[in-house]
């Protein structure tokens, strides 16, 4: 029971975070003192600390080890992989950098694996689909 207990929490503490992160990047949150750049690099700091997910080395691994990697991290369910793609589309729509194609395609592939894990059809995880794959 305290294991069962204990995920929940971490879940919950999970899409609070992923959620937070969203707003403040997708400029639900204003924070004008702060560019896109300061922004992405602030969500990065916060993911890699809270739960220690690195973006980074996320865009460095094969497209292959995404589930394995995102397996990796207690808390992490539909849901909150649903809302860390929605972190990297936004990021992928937002910059210029040579991360934008990077950045995009993980998140297509994120909500490919949330498609593969939930068992209900989501019209609006397939508006965001088509919305990458019209941009790459």
């Amino acid at each position: 029971m305290e294991q069962k207990d204990y995920l929940l929490r971490e879940i919950e503490k999970i899409s609070l975070l992923l959620k937070m992160i969203f707003n403040k990047i997708a400029g639900k949150e204003k924070s004008y003192a702060l560019t896109v750049e300061n922004q992405f690099e602030e969500a990065k700091g916060l993911l890699f600390h809270e739960i220690g997910f690195d973006i980074d080395i996320f865009l460095s691994i094969e497209k292959s080890e995404t589930e394995h990697y995102i397996s990796k991290f207690n808390g992490i369910n539909g849901s909150n992989i649903e809302l860390l793609a929605d972190i990297l589309k936004v990021m992928g729509m937002k910059t210029d950098s040579a991360k934008t194609k990077e950045y995009l395609e993980r998140a297509l592939k994120l909500y490919e694996l949330c498609n593969s894990l939930d068992k209900t059809f989501s019209f609006d995880r397939e508006r965001k689909i088509n919305e990458i794959k019209n941009v790459l």
